[in-house]
């Protein structure tokens, strides 16, 4: 059985290919996966694992996808060799996946900001029209 799932964040954007031979789309991005446990200094480290999608899916993702998006993958582990032109013989362990989730959603500058909410707002002055055995919903 050949089965990897994975959890992480796009380190940038995909790149959207296309094969020379039949124009195939196929997209490639990074997963930024953390560990489960901390290194000695106390710090999460993560290992940064190559993910390669086909077809729809390849499109889907680099028309969705963005740097720092979570995405759950599940697909196949595939390890395999090519030779450079300068004669060497190189291995790539990489991810094909066959199913993509987002887990969040993007950022759009329409969508409010957290962070900049007043948390000192006075809440006691709203519906004071209510009276005690009224139920305001």
């Amino acid at each position: 059985m050949n089965k990897v799932i994975l959890i992480g964040r796009l380190t940038r954007d995909p790149e959207l290919r296309y094969t020379p031979a039949n124009s195939v789309p196929v997209a490639t991005f990074t997963l930024a996966v953390d560990r489960p446990f901390l290194n000695q200094k106390g710090e999460r480290e993560a290992d940064f694992i190559r993910i390669v999608v086909w077809r729809k899916l390849a499109e889907n993702c680099a028309n969705n996808l963005k740097k720092g998006r979570q995405v759950a993958v599940s697909g196949r582990l595939q390890v395999r060799s090519y030779d450079t032109p300068e004669g060497q013989r190189r291995s790539v362990t990489e991810v094909v996946a066959d199913e993509v989730k987002f887990l969040d959603r993007p950022k759009t500058s329409a969508e409010p900001e957290f962070d900049s909410i007043d948390v000192n707002m006075d809440f006691d002055s709203g519906n004071d029209d209510i009276g005690g055995n009224e139920v305001p919903f």
